[in-house]
Formats: structure tokens, sequence, C-alpha cells
């Protein structure tokens, strides 16, 4: 065969080939489309057979940090504790439908109630938690002081349980008498330099009686962004500085130190109601501006040293 003729069946060729191939396709898809509607058509469990038979890869997320996994920690049981102890020391074992021992079989229903005779010590005046220690996972001791009248005080130990969730709580026994918590030693104070009168204790003076009888505005004794609010209603007529103690030397000064300084007090004040007079104590942080002493900050239940007794 002339090669003129060669080529010219080979071109001819080409595009039949090319025909075919795409015929060949188009057969594909049409056929591929019918077999969706088939599953479709057949219903659910069809197509999620049709899915499941789809091989299909997934490779799972790994991460270089661990998950972290938070647990509930059981709740101090010190207040139910508290309410038990008060409920069975009023309570009798031969008067179970009272108020008081209904409520302590409410909190322990395994728990034996007391049976005082008659010359017995009355119902304590008052039942207070003072101490819990945790003994083991949900295991509580709480130690209850009960103050009767004359001013004893007897110690109790209660076991209670806590459930992880510290929600829900049980007596587990009845309570015990222990020794009370020992005293603890009370450490130096800080507060070692005696301020005398002056602009110092007089700024305190009147910021507390400001702060505790309602005579005057508090926001004047303020430094700049300080916000505070006197007690209300105001519980005491009168009060009267008796003494200042500072940590800082400045606080002694005879005159008020350059602006920006800051001095921190413990001053014990004499405040005086109707019912009497009654020692108080504040520690307070003071910052000195424009030549006087203002209330940087006011310090809560934190002076050391203790008051008068």
């Amino acid at each position: 065969m002339s090669p003129g003729l060669q080529a010219s069946q080979s071109e001819a060729a080409a595009p039949m080939v090319a025909g075919a191939r795409l015929e060949a396709m188009r057969r594909r898809v049409r056929l591929s489309r019918v077999a969706v509607w088939t599953v479709i058509a057949a219903g659910p469990i069809a197509l999620c057979v049709a899915v499941a038979s789809t091989p299909t890869t997934v490779q799972a997320a790994t991460s270089d940090k661990p998950t972290a996994v938070r647990t509930a920690a059981a709740g101090n049981p010190s207040g139910y504790a508290q309410v038990f102890l008060g409920a069975w020391l009023r309570s009798s074992a031969g008067d179970e439908t009272s108020a008081q021992a209904r409520l302590a079989q409410a909190l322990a229903p395994d728990v034996d109630l007391p049976e005082p005779g008659a010359d017995a010590q009355s119902a304590p005046q008052s039942v207070t938690a003072v101490r819990s220690a945790q003994r083991g996972t949900g295991a509580w001791s709480v130690t209850v002081a009960a103050q009767y009248a004359g001013g004893s005080v007897r110690y109790y130990a209660v076991p209670v349980v806590a459930d992880r969730s510290g929600s829900s709580f049980a007596v587990t026994g009845v309570p015990g008498v222990v020794a009370g918590p020992a005293r603890a030693k009370v450490p130096a104070s800080p507060y070692g330099v005696s301020v005398p009168d002056g602009d110092l204790s007089s700024a305190l003076g009147e910021f507390l009686a400001a702060y505790l009888t309602g005579s005057g505005e508090v926001d004047r004794y303020f430094a700049p962004g300080v916000n505070l609010t006197a007690v209300s209603p105001a519980p005491y007529t009168a009060v009267s500085v008796e003494q200042v103690l500072a940590v800082e030397e400045a606080a002694a000064a005879e005159k008020v130190p350059a602006d920006g300084t800051k001095v921190r007090v413990l001053v014990r004040v004499e405040a005086q109601d109707a019912g009497g007079r009654w020692p108080l104590a504040y520690e307070l942080t003071l910052k000195a501006r424009s030549g006087r002493w203002e209330v940087a900050a006011l310090e809560s239940g934190t002076a050391q040293g203790g008051g008068a007794r």
C-alpha cells in the first residue's frame, strides 16, 4: 500500500476512534444516572446500601495536646453539718414528731437521736461550724461548736459524705464530742510606726465619721478613681480616733509628703450608738495629693494585732 493511502486511512480512523471513546463516556454517564435514579426510587434502604458499598477512607485527626477532663470537686459540707447538729442537739428520741427531730432525721435518717434527761443541759444558743477536714474521696469531718448559756462551748465532730458534684450530702454517723481547735500563734503586726495627731489622723477621723455615722459625704475623702459607699443605714452616732499605726515612716511626718506617696495604716476607733461604745479597727491605704491625705483603699477584715478586749 502506498504511503499516501496509509496516511489517508489513518486520518480517517482517528475521528472514528475519538467518536467511539466519546460515545463510551456518554454511555457510562447515562448508566450512572440511571443507577442513581433507580436507587432513589427504591427508597432510603437501597440508598443506604449504595452509600455503604462505596469504599471510603477516613483518617482520624490527631492532636499533640492531651484532652483535658474536668471533674467536679465535692463541696464543703460545713453548713450541712451545722444545720444537722443544731437540730440533733435540740431533738429527743422521746419526741420524734417534733420539728427539730424531723429535721435531724431528714438530714441523717440512720442516726440515732439523743435522749436528754430532766437535768440535762439546755439546748445551745448557737451552733457554728469552725473547721472542716476532708478524709477521703467525698468523706469529711466537720467540727461544729455549740455555745450554751453562760458562755460554755462544746465541740462536736460530725462525719459527712458529699457526692462528686458537691450538691448532695449525708451525715453518716452520730456526732462525737472533741477538743476545740488550738489557738494559732498570732504573727507580729507590720504596723510598727506610731502616727501622732496631725493631718493624717484628722483625715482618718473625718472619713470614718462620714463612713459610719453619715455625717458628710465620703467621696470628698477619696483619691481619684476610688469608689466606696458609706455604711447604710448609719450604725453609729459618733466616731473618735483612738490610735493610728502605720507601716511606712512617711505616715508619721509632720507635713504631708510629696504627691503620690502611699502609706498603709491601721486605725483603731471608738464608735458610739444608743447601746454603748464599741472598739473598731480598720486597715486603709492613703495617698498624698496636693498637700492632703486621701483614702486610696479600704481593706475589710484584714487588720492584724486585734483591738481592745
